[in-house]
């Protein structure tokens, strides 16, 4: 995982500063995302077996399923699978149009 972390913070990133728009549609995006990872954690979870310690413990049929799914691009993935992709993207798709047709607009 930490291989994921660098790979997406290594990434250059605009910067909305000076952007009063830009700065709020990072915020609703950030919102956003953090509710999904929420979701997905709560979800996660539940698949589990809490330890003693503190740690989790997946059934292995869902680890082999879900790093299948981490190893396979979009183009490969069963038309349910891209669908649920496609769930995921509409909860921030308003925002990203609204904010190009603005874009497009100056």
């Amino acid at each position: 995982m930490a291989g994921i972390e660098t790979d997406m913070h290594d990434t250059p990133q605009p910067s909305p500063e000076g952007d009063d728009e830009a700065a709020a549609l990072l915020e609703q995006l950030a919102n956003i995302e953090h509710q999904r990872w929420a979701h997905w954690q709560k979800y996660l979870h539940s698949k589990g077996i809490l330890n003693s310690d503190g740690s989790l413990t997946l059934p292995a049929d869902l680890v082999a399923r879900w790093e299948r799914l981490m190893n396979t691009p979009y183009a490969a993935l069963s038309e349910k699978e891209k669908q649920s992709d496609r769930d995921q993207v509409k909860r921030y798709l308003p925002l990203i149009t609204a904010r190009a047709g603005r874009d497009s607009t100056k």
